[in-house]
């Protein structure tokens, strides 16, 4: 059987399974959720997934028709059921950002307009399941960090309109490489993050000052009565995120005993 140490601990605990006590532990195993993680590059959301995967159920509200000047030479463009391509995926993004939300929303950074998070297909209508020549449409999915709101934007990619907005509250679908990447920065600057440090250097011989110097995967982490301190009551309202770092071509970090509210900007431990 593999040992883990607990570096800070002063034990040595037996098997796979792994006590989340006291400090981050660096482990030699694969974390749940983590499997086929490599070192190329951190866990990004998935742009394949399913407006049902993102919290299909949207209130369906049609916006009135937007209407965006096509970018010279449109690119590479997909027939029928065929994937987006790289081209199409850049002209429904900017499509979906008219003004008006870029003006009014934040990305997890605290920046102007949302964050992006997916962008897919969209599935074709009842009337057209059988059409060849249906219109293709895309959905984009962002989450405003301005008031926790999931906003799915679908564009018809022949007109260039956005025919159809919803917004959700409480629904969190999977997080961007940019949100792991801004939790990784929020523990590193937080004095939880201290433990953390240590299990880096213990590793490498090197200050962690980066999360650059991690392949960055997580999982979002929704509140549990009695199960976490009162600052983290709010999470599934708020965007919250357990981390599964990676040394970069070395061992795991287990570092699932700290959530990261990215709405709040707040670190906190799970009580154990």
């Amino acid at each position: 059987m593999r040992k883990i140490v607990h570096r800070h601990l002063g034990k040595v605990v037996a098997g796979a399974a792994i006590a989340v006590a006291g400090t981050a532990v660096m482990v030699g195993i694969t974390l749940p959720g983590t499997a086929g993680a490599d070192d190329t590059g951190g866990g990004k959301a998935a742009s394949g997934q399913s407006a049902a995967q993102a919290g299909q159920g949207a209130d369906g509200a049609v916006a009135p028709g937007v209407v965006e000047q096509a970018p010279a030479g449109e690119g590479e463009k997909g027939k029928g059921r065929d994937p987006l391509t790289g081209d199409e995926i850049e002209r429904v993004e900017q499509i979906a950002v008219n003004p008006q939300l870029r003006n009014t929303s934040e990305d997890v950074e605290g920046d102007r307009g949302p964050e992006r998070l997916t962008v897919d297909l969209a599935d074709p209508k009842a009337g057209e399941l059988d059409d060849p020549d249906a219109p293709r449409r895309a959905n984009v999915t962002f989450y405003d960090y301005r008031d926790d709101t999931l906003v799915t934007r679908t564009v018809d990619l022949d007109s260039g309109k956005v025919v159809a907005t919803g917004t959700q509250h409480g629904v969190q679908p999977p997080l961007s490489s940019a949100e792991y990447t801004e939790a990784a920065s929020l523990l590193i600057a937080d004095p939880l993050g201290a433990d953390l440090k240590a299990d880096y250097k213990d590793a490498t011989g090197k200050e962690l000052t980066d999360p650059n110097q991690f392949l960055l995967t997580g999982a979002v982490y929704r509140a549990v009565p009695g199960g976490q301190p009162a600052v983290l009551d709010k999470c599934g309202e708020h965007r919250c995120v357990r981390l599964f770092p990676k040394v970069k071509n070395g061992p795991w970090i287990d570092a699932r005993a700290f959530v990261i509210d990215l709405s709040a900007r707040k670190v906190a431990k799970l009580e154990s």
